[in-house]
């Protein structure tokens, strides 16, 4: 009874500042992504008119819980990553390393703030390279705003969810998304796998917070990870490529088998 009473109070609290909650039912706002920092990025964006309205949560992941909003009428993505819970040491290794965010401090929120931060920059890249991810809209502290990636207010199915028409030219889509990741925005996704990547009329990848430039100290093996991920999911589908030839003509090296 107190936690309801705690969660309507926390609604109405979002209401007094002015953001308008489009099904109460379905948002279940929690105090753990709706601190009083989430809640202070959450009021700017609103009165500058980046977010009218915020929904139903779309997904609950490791650090962060995305949630389905709008602006203006058009359908964006909320995602909000959680100061309070956050895993502080597994983020910090992509960060470390990373030489737009050398100077970042070393406490939780900081950090947090440098990954949404990140997170923004990379999907600017990749979208500027051509590769279909959610458009970055805008930022602040550690809540990030994008285009909403799906149709009547839901999300299109992970990759590992959806129903494969031509698993081979699927593969070969996204193997070139690895390429031109590369090459063309000077990047490794890092976390690539079946979770990763919305499937509907296209493939989009998501989840860019931990991609790496390519000059990180890991991202070889961070590359070499995504594609021994992609490799293993298709496999059950179509004959794929050799793990150590799709690094060797993404990277243009001549790595042999140890």
């Amino acid at each position: 009874m107190g936690i309801e009473k705690k969660e309507e109070g926390f609604d109405y609290k979002l209401e007094e500042m002015g953001i308008r909650i489009k099904d109460s039912d379905q948002l279940k706002v929690r105090e753990d992504v709706f601190d009083e920092v989430t809640l202070l990025a959450l009021y700017k964006l609103v009165h500058k008119k980046w977010i009218s309205e915020i929904g139903g949560s779309i997904s609950t992941g490791k650090e962060a819980n995305v949630f389905y909003g709008e602006r203006d009428g058009a359908g964006i993505a909320i995602k909000i990553y959680r100061i309070r819970t956050a895993n502080f040491n597994a983020m910090s290794s992509y960060i470390v390393g990373d030489r737009r965010f050398s100077n970042v401090k070393k406490n939780k929120k900081d950090l947090i703030f440098a990954w949404t931060k990140k997170e923004f920059s990379n999907l600017v890249r990749a979208r500027d390279a051509g590769i279909p991810v959610p458009e970055p809209l805008v930022w602040d502290r550690n809540l990030l705003v994008m285009s909403f990636i799906g149709e009547d207010e839901r999300p299109y199915p992970q990759l590992r969810n959806a129903e494969i028409n031509d698993p081979e030219s699927l593969y070969e889509c996204i193997i070139g998304f690895i390429d031109t990741l590369y090459h063309k925005a000077e990047l490794v996704h890092a976390d690539l796998s079946e979770f990763n990547i919305l499937y509907g009329d296209k493939a989009y990848l998501i989840d860019m917070g931990q991609s790496v430039t390519r000059d990180h100290p890991r991202a070889f093996p961070f590359l070499m990870r995504d594609i021994k991920n992609i490799n293993r999911f298709f496999a059950q589908y179509c004959t794929v490529q050799n793990d150590l030839e799709v690094f060797n003509n993404v990277t243009g090296l001549d790595t042999q088998e140890p």
